[in-house]
């Protein structure tokens, strides 16, 4: 095939990446690892049932070592050990979600199983707001295709 087909268009988000405050960490005071990691399998349990769940393992087992990794990633991001970064490196979520097509439909899919895993949970009440505004920069950050519909992985 030419290069030219080849070819795939990566969208940047005009703002670039998140500029707001990182989450409240005391989230990780209230609730401690064992909560983090409650909030994700929940998120998980909804995506793997979401229109979106093609970006997903669909094997439970896959789907559980995916929430695992996502919870390293929010308890470091919460105020806890640096799990995430010892166990795969760096964070840089963008660049690990290039394999994906990310759409602006996928984020809002994603953010909405984010929400119901967290009205699931014991996620303290006054942290929620700064919670969600952050899920909110850092999902926009994702978004890396203008194609219509939900995303799945890239060709």
């Amino acid at each position: 095939t030419s290069p030219e087909l080849d070819r795939v268009d990566i969208f940047v988000p005009p703002g670039g990446p998140p500029q707001g405050p990182p989450p409240p960490r005391e989230v990780f005071q209230i609730l401690g690892e064992q909560g983090i990691r409650d909030l994700l399998k929940a998120h998980y349990r909804h995506l793997a049932n979401s229109e979106i769940a093609l970006l997903f393992p669909s094997d439970p087992a896959g789907l559980e070592q995916a929430a695992d990794r996502s919870a390293d990633f929010f308890v470091q991001l919460l105020g806890g050990p640096p799990l995430f970064s010892q166990k795969h490196g760096p964070p840089r979520m963008r660049a690990r979600h290039m394999p994906f097509r990310i759409t602006e439909d996928g984020r809002r899919v994603w953010l909405g199983c984010f929400r119901t895993a967290v009205d699931e949970t014991d996620f303290p009440t006054e942290h929620r707001a700064a919670f969600e505004d952050f899920l909110d920069s850092f999902s926009s950050w994702m978004v890396n295709s203008l194609e219509p519909g939900p995303g799945g992985p890239r060709n």
